[in-house]
């Protein structure tokens, strides 16, 4: 298969998007919550909005890969919905609105930085999963790492092709930001971080074999961490991302927008580390203009002194209590052979809310 001529292709399929402040967002973070089963159900390609004749085209031609490309961008919000749900800003998604994060991610701000490298990483790794799997016949296994066998065991099994999943969702995300300004530049850096961890990360999995799991041979092949590993990852370069400003250079073509390191004491950033440029909303009270809900009536911990504990997330607001009963199994006991059997008791607990 001709990788090169297939990213040709691609870029007419993901060059459409809708704009949100002058800005694009990739047509699948832009869908909204209807079209986010695209990963499970027929694709019918005349009904997805904005897409150009070559885009329909494509889709038409290709759509084996689309279901796997709409599970990418799926998995990565259900990983920001988990690597934020204790923090002011959830990651929350809007059910009636094109835009599915409304207008966060208008912003250059951290969480919008995040949120373009988890659903990178998450294309790739959809793309990556569905080519191991068998399930589109324009990609397979992957033959070009292997190189000789290890101490005590062979090569075997499907290695996942990651570099093809890269592929995928770097023409994907990347196909709009080609902008001489800031935004793109901030964009395209953090695609490029998300799609990096997902190489960074992969690893030798091995499969014993023999009699009674003796492992007298052993394969093993190339295979992706979980997502979850991913997430934590990413969440962490969240957590230190790098403060930039915007520089304005004249060129021949005209004036392009660079970004800069603010703070020249500190270590410049890498292609795996986070960028933004725009200082975040306390997101503390509901405003439409940044897409802040709010943290009335969130579940807080009242023993955390975190960003997850009552003060913090309540921004100093207090919260209020309530008690709660809740069904759980309780005296489970194992009878041989082999069940086990519960009982089911009824609990109390108390509840923290923010006011």
């Amino acid at each position: 298969m001709d990788y090169h001529l297939l990213g040709l292709i691609l870029s007419f399929l993901f060059c459409g998007t809708k704009v949100l402040a002058g800005y694009p967002i990739w047509w699948s973070l832009a869908l909204g919550q209807q079209y986010s089963s695209l990963g499970s159900q027929p694709i019918l390609c005349g009904s997805i909005p904005g897409l150009v004749p070559k885009q329909l085209r494509f889709c038409r031609n290709y759509i084996e890969i689309m279901p796997s490309v709409a599970e990418g961008v799926k998995l990565g919000i259900q990983e920001c919905q988990h690597q934020f749900r204790g923090r002011r800003w959830n990651c929350t998604t809007i059910d009636d609105s094109l835009a599915i994060f409304g207008p966060v991610l208008d912003k250059a701000t951290r969480e919008s930085a995040f949120v373009h490298a988890i659903a990178s990483a998450g294309v790739a790794f959809a793309v990556t999963r569905s080519c191991a799997e068998g399930t589109s016949t324009i990609c397979g296994c992957d033959s070009h790492h292997k190189g000789p066998p290890g101490d005590g065991w062979k090569w075997g099994g499907c290695s996942e092709d990651a570099d093809f999943g890269v592929l995928v969702s770097r023409e994907f995300a990347d196909a709009r930001e080609n902008r001489p300004d800031a935004r793109s530049a901030m964009n395209r850096h953090n695609n490029e971080a998300g799609r990096t961890t997902i190489l960074d990360h992969m690893h030798l999995k091995c499969k014993c074999h023999g009699l009674s799991g003796s492992c007298e041979v052993k394969t093993c092949w190339w295979a992706q961490p979980d997502f979850r590993a991913i997430g934590d990852y990413l969440k962490d370069k969240y957590d230190s991302a790098s403060e930039m400003v915007v520089e304005k250079h004249r060129e021949s073509r005209g004036w392009v927008e660079t970004l800069r390191a603010k703070y020249a004491l500190f270590k410049p950033p890498t292609e795996r580390d986070l960028v933004y440029y725009e200082n975040s909303p306390n997101f503390c009270e509901p405003n439409p203009e940044t897409g802040s809900f709010g943290t009335r009536d969130r579940t807080c911990n009242v023993t955390s002194h975190g960003i997850d504990g009552c003060d913090l997330l309540c921004c100093g607001r207090g919260h209020n209590t309530r008690t709660e009963k809740r069904k759980e199994k309780c005296h489970c006991i194992f009878h041989w052979c082999c069940y086990v059997s519960c009982q089911e008791c009824i609990r109390v607990y108390d509840v923290h809310t923010c006011k």
